[in-house]
C-alpha cells in the first residue's frame, strides 16, 4: 500500500508536542503522543473584502503589495489620472499622474512605481515613475500601445503584448531611463496579465485578435517559452506574484460574462483555488500568491471593490461593520461618548421633532436605560466615558441655544459650569474633567470658538482656522481633532489641536457634514454624514491623512459616535427617517494561530 511518505515526501513525525509550524509545508503531518491525536497543517486560501477605492474605475493600472498597493489612472465615466495608495485596510489619495489615460500597465512598488502605455486621445508611449508622492516622466516606450502587460520594478521593468491597430507580440525592457527591445512573445495578444520580474517574467491569458487565450509564457530575460495553460480561457484578467508562484483572477470569458475564477501557478501548471466574491474584468492586481490584491474593474458598471487573497496558515480578518443592538428610543441629532462595549447615547430628537432627555447605556450587545438629563435638548456636544460623561450646549425647544453643561456619573446627570458661547451643532472631544468644545452655529452664523473644560468651568482656547458647524470630533483636550462639517457648503477640512492652537491636518476624502467621529488624534474614525445624499462612507485617520475603509451598512446622518479607530460605535441618526440602528466597527487584523486539522 502506498504510504504517506511516498505520496507527500514527508514522514509522519511522532512528537510529544506540536512542532513549530510554517506555511512552507502545507500537508505537514505529525502524531502528538501527549494528546493522542494525528494532526496536519493546512493553508487557508480565501478572498476577503478590503477597503473600497475612492473612485470606482476600470482599465486601471496597479502595482505594489497587499499592504502597500498603488492604483492609478483608468476610466470612471471618463478617463482619469487619479492615484490611490492602499495601506492594507483602506485607500488614500496620492499624487495625480501627468498623463490622463486608461488601458495601461504598471510595475514596481508603492514608493517606486512605474506606469507605461495605455490610451488617452490615442495610443500612448508615455512612461511615468512614482516616488510615493508624485509622478515624473520617464523614457518613452518605443512602441505606443494599449492593453499591454507589465511586470518588474521601476528600474528593471518589462512591457509585452498589447494592441496598436493590430495585436502585437512586442516586448520591451526598461532600465530606469530608457526602453530597449526584448524577445517577442510566442503569441501576440492584448488584454493579458503578468507576474514576476524582467529576468523571470510571466504572461498569461488575453486575446489574440481572433480568440481568447489561456496560454502562459515565461520570460528568462531574453526570450519567451511556453508554460502550462490556464484552466480558464479569458482576457482583461488580473495577476500578481512571481514566475514560479503566481495568481490569476477575474477577467472576461468567451461567453462575454465576467469571471470570479482564481488560479495559482507553481512554475509549470495552473490549478484552481478559491474564487473571488465579485465577478469582474478590466481590474488591476498587486502583491503575491500568498498575499494578493485585486481592485477596481467592471461588472455591469465600474467598481471600487477591493479584495485581498490570503494563502497562509494565518487567519486574516478584514475591517467590517456589524449590527449591534438597537437603541430603545429612535432618534437623530443625539450625542455619544464612551467605548464600543461601554457606550453612552443621550439627547436628540424624536420622529415628531421633540427634543429628548433620554440616556441609554451600551454594554456591547444591547442598550439599557440610564438616568435622564436635566434638560431635554438636541444638537449638543458630548465627550467622556459611560461613567463620566459630559453633555454641553445645544438647543432646547421653545428656548433656543443654551449654555447648559451636565455631567454623568454612570447613573445620574448633575449640573456643571456653563459654556461661554451658547450654540448648537458643535463638536466635542476629551474627558469629563478635561473636555473640548469647538465649532457650531446659532442657526445663521457658524463659529470658530474653542472652549476647554476643567471639570467645573469652561475657558476660551485657540480658535479653529475655519468657522464650521455640524462637524465631528475625536481625541483629547491637548490632542484634539476636528473634521468635516458645513461652512457655506460641506467641507473636508481637518484641524488638529495641541492644547492651545489648531493647525491644518489632512483633508477627508469625502467632504460632508452631520458625521460622527471616534478615536484619537493619530488614529481616528469618521463615518456617516451628508453631502447631497446621506452617507455610509467610513474613513480612518493616521495623524496626517485619511483613507477609505469599509462602508457602514446603513447610510445616515446626525448620528452618535463613540469608541476607537479599531472598535468604533455608531448609533441612531437619520436615514430618511429616524433610526435606532447600532453598528460596531472592527478594524482589520491578522491572527497567527495556525490552521490545523486534528483527528483522534
Amino acid at each position: 500500500m502506498t504510504t504517506y511518505n511516498e505520496l507527500a515526501g514527508f514522514r509522519v513525525n511522532y512528537l510529544s508536542s506540536d512542532p513549530t509550524l510554517n506555511s512552507g509545508n502545507e500537508g505537514q503531518v505529525w502524531y502528538n503522543s501527549t494528546s493522542g491525536t494525528l494532526k496536519a497543517l493546512v493553508q487557508i486560501k480565501s478572498w476577503a473584502a478590503g477597503g473600497s477605492l475612492s473612485a470606482a474605475r476600470r482599465y486601471l493600472g496597479g502595482c505594489g503589495t497587499q499592504t502597500a498597493g498603488l492604483a492609478f489612472a483608468g476610466q470612471t465615466t471618463v478617463q482619469t489620472n487619479v492615484t490611490e495608495e492602499y495601506n492594507g485596510t483602506s485607500w488614500a489619495g496620492g499624487g495625480n499622474m501627468g498623463t490622463t489615460r486608461y488601458l495601461l500597465a504598471g510595475a514596481g512598488i508603492q514608493t517606486a512605481g512605474l506606469a507605461f502605455g495605455g490610451y488617452g486621445t490615442a495610443n500612448s508611449n508615455a512612461t511615468e515613475e512614482y516616488d510615493g508622492s508624485a509622478w515624473t516622466a520617464g523614457g518613452n516606450l518605443s512602441t505606443a500601445r494599449r492593453r499591454l502587460g507589465g511586470v518588474g520594478t521601476q528600474t528593471v521593468g518589462l512591457a509585452f503584448g498589447g494592441i496598436i491597430t493590430v495585436v502585437v507580440a512586442t516586448t520591451e525592457e526598461y532600465d530606469g531611463s530608457a526602453w530597449t527591445a526584448g524577445g517577442s512573445l510566442g503569441t501576440g495578444r492584448e488584454s493579458l496579465a503578468g507576474a514576476g520580474l524582467q529576468t523571470a517574467g510571466l504572461a498569461f491569458g488575453g486575446y489574440t485578435g481572433t480568440v481568447y487565450s489561456n496560454s502562459t509564457e515565461e520570460y528568462d530575460g531574453s526570450a519567451w517559452t511556453a508554460g502550462g495553460n490556464m484552466g480558464t480561457t479569458r482576457r482583461y484578467l488580473g495577476g500578481c506574484g512571481i514566475q514560479t508562484s503566481a495568481l490569476a483572477f477575474g477577467g472576461q470569458i468567451p461567453t462575454t460574462a465576467q469571471s470570479t475564477a482564481t488560479e495559482q501557478y507553481d512554475g509549470s501548471s495552473w490549478s484552481n483555488t478559491t474564487s473571488m466574491a465579485t465577478a469582474r474584468r478590466s481590474l488591476a492586481g498587486a502583491g503575491t500568491l500568498q498575499s494578493g490584491l485585486a481592485f477596481g474593474g467592471w461588472e455591469t458598471t465600474s467598481l471600487a471593490n477591493t479584495e485581498e487573497f490570503t494563502s497562509s496558515i494565518n487567519v486574516t480578518t478584514a475591517a467590517a461593520w456589524a449590527s449591534g443592538g438597537n437603541l430603545s428610543t429612535v432618534r437623530r441629532f443625539l450625542s455619544g461618548c464612551g467605548t464600543q462595549t461601554a457606550g453612552l447615547a443621550f439627547g436628540g430628537t424624536t420622529t415628531g421633532g421633540d427634543s429628548l432627555n433620554a440616556t441609554e447605556e451600551y454594554g456591547g450587545t444591547s442598550w439599557t436605560a440610564g438616568g435622564n438629563m436635566g434638560t431635554a435638548r438636541r444638537y449638543m456636544g458630548g465627550c467622556g466615558t459611560q461613567t463620566a460623561g459630559l453633555g454641553f450646549s445645544g438647543y432646547i425647544d421653545g428656548t433656543g441655544n443654551v449654555a447648559n453643561t451636565e455631567e454623568y456619573d454612570g447613573s445620574a446627570w448633575t449640573t456643571g459650569g456653563n459654556v461661554g458661547q451658547a450654540r448648537r451643532n458643535g463638536a466635542g472631544a476629551g474627558i469629563q474633567t478635561a473636555g473640548l468644545f469647538f465649532g457650531g452655529n446659532d442657526n445663521t452664523v457658524s463659529f470658530n470658538n474653542t472652549e476647554e473644560y476643567d471639570g467645573s468651568a469652561w475657558t476660551s482656547g485657540g480658535s479653529l482656522g475655519t468657522a464650521t458647524n455640524s462637524l465631528a470630533g475625536a481625541g483629547l483636550q491637548t490632542a484634539g481633532l476636528a473634521f468635516g462639517g458645513f461652512t457655506t457648503g460641506t467641507t473636508n477640512v481637518t484641524e488638529e489641536y495641541d492644547g492651545s492652537a489648531w493647525t491644518a491636518g489632512g483633508n477627508l476624502n469625502t467632504a460632508r457634514g452631520s458625521l460622527a467621529g471616534a478615536g484619537i488624534q493619530t488614529a481616528a474614525l469618521g463615518f456617516g454624514g451628508f453631502t447631497t445624499t446621506v452617507q455610509s462612507a467610513t474613513e480612518e485617520y493616521n495623524g496626517s491623512t485619511w483613507s477609505n475603509t469599509t462602508n457602514m451598512a446603513t447610510a445616515r446622518r446626525a448620528l452618535a459616535g463613540a469608541g476607537t479607530q479599531t472598535a468604533g460605535l455608531a448609533a441612531g441618526g437619520f436615514t430618511g427617517t429616524n433610526t435606532a440602528a447600532t453598528e460596531e466597527f472592527t478594524g482589520g487584523f491578522v491572527t497567527t494561530t495556525p490552521s490545523i486539522l486534528t483527528t483522534s
